[in-house]
């Protein structure tokens, strides 16, 4: 049995207590290291999981927000802002939507995603400036992150972007004071424990807020129809990766060698589900698009079929 740790002197937060079965790290081989290290993180996934009926009323109001033609914007300090920047410029070359979709908001500006600007954190006025400068307004959904429940710069934001008439969302990994909870409309908080070196949120707490943020905008985006079965279907091919695997979804669903499939492709404007529609009703680029407004961009709702079953 371990020798029980107390926490810091007045600490409350899950994140900064210190962690009873990491009190020898600093002796450790670098396999001991690893296997302490990876039976923290078992916890995660857990902890996420305990939080799904809230991340799925958040994936209710973002979905909500982007069919109104508004906006997520995730604003935080530190790793959590640059995990929000992150999950944000991940979303047009995945889902083919506009950058403006999603924003990411980092205390600091862009440059404190590779260099640490000091007390950018700790100014709840900035953090309301922020939401000034993006021009916030009702319709938006904002999603602070604060790993901690504490920060400033985010409780700054989401007070702003309430009073701008926003919906907002907080991530954190331990019970938020009073003062935050008030400005976020939903909660939701995979409380991990504390990290394996005490405080350095970078560890267990940003892999759960990554976890979250997957969850939140993958959610979205497939209740937009960016999927067709488990397909990523609104893909643009504007790489070389990116063609490959749009013909080769192509070429899964319609059963097209791929030059034909690539001759699609370039009549549907490189938009994959544009292409399966175009296919599957024998109709031109601009009417499949028509289908697909009209169905709300849900492929299945103009495709009856389902994509082809996964051979094993």
């Amino acid at each position: 049995m371990p020798i029980p740790v107390p926490a810091l002197p007045h600490e409350t937060r899950v994140t900064e207590r210190r962690n009873p079965d990491t009190v020898d790290i600093d002796l450790a081989s670098p396999l001991e290291i690893v296997d302490l290290i990876n039976a923290a993180d078992q916890h995660v996934a857990d902890a996420v999981a305990s939080q799904r009926e809230s991340i799925a009323d958040a994936i209710t109001l973002i979905e909500a927000a982007f069919r109104e033609g508004r906006r997520l914007l995730y604003v935080g300090a530190g790793t959590s802002g640059r995990l929000g920047v992150l999950d944000a410029s991940e979303c047009p070359p995945t889902f083919g939507t506009d950058p403006a979709m999603v924003v990411g908001i980092i205390a600091g500006g862009d440059r404190a995603l590779r260099h640490p600007i000091e007390g950018a954190e700790d100014d709840p006025m900035a953090g309301a400036a922020v939401m000034d400068e993006h021009a916030v307004s009702a319709g938006d959904v904002v999603c602070g992150i604060a790993a901690s429940g504490t920060t400033p710069f985010v409780r700054g934001a989401l007070t702003r972007a309430r009073e701008r008439g926003a919906r907002t969302l907080l991530i954190a990994c331990t019970e938020p004071p009073a003062a935050m909870r008030a400005v976020a409309d939903l909660c939701i908080l995979p409380v991990v424990g504390p990290e394996i070196l005490t405080g350095s949120t970078r560890l267990k707490a940003g892999t759960a807020t990554k976890l979250v943020c997957n969850l939140l905008t993958t959610g979205a985006m497939i209740r937009l129809g960016k999927s067709y079965g488990n397909l990523m279907v609104d893909l643009r091919a504007t790489n070389v990766k990116l063609q490959d695997r749009a013909e080769r979804i192509v070429m899964e669903v319609t059963a097209l060698p791929r030059d034909a499939a690539r001759t699609l492709l370039s009549q549907a404007g490189g938009v994959v589900k544009v292409a399966l529609v175009m296919h599957a009703l024998q109709v031109d680029a601009e009417t499949a698009q028509q289908r697909l407004d009209a169905a709300a961009g849900v492929v299945r709702r103009v495709v009856a079929t389902a994509p082809p079953p996964v051979l094993s």
